[in-house]
């Protein structure tokens, strides 16, 4: 265990190591940026969701304004 290159190697990493643990921390981690994709997906279904239903309602509201439509629009009705 004492060749040259196994020696360099351990020094290498053990500084590296320290550089790590004592880094201060910059920008987000992993874990937040899932967490925060998460919420804005969830925001994003919500608001998909809400607008869909908005405009089921709104069409709804059209076709009973207008007698029920559901003519097959080639003019036979």
């Amino acid at each position: 265990m004492n060749h040259p290159w196994i020696v360099y190697l351990t020094a290498y990493l053990g500084v590296r190591v320290h550089r790590a643990r004592t880094a201060p921390t910059r920008g987000a981690s992993a874990v937040e940026w899932v967490i925060i994709t998460a919420i804005i997906a969830g925001v994003a279904l919500g608001l998909a969701t809400l607008i869909k239903t908005l405009v089921e309602q709104k069409q709804s509201d059209l076709q009973n304004s207008f007698g029920g439509g559901g003519g097959s629009g080639d003019g036979n009705e």
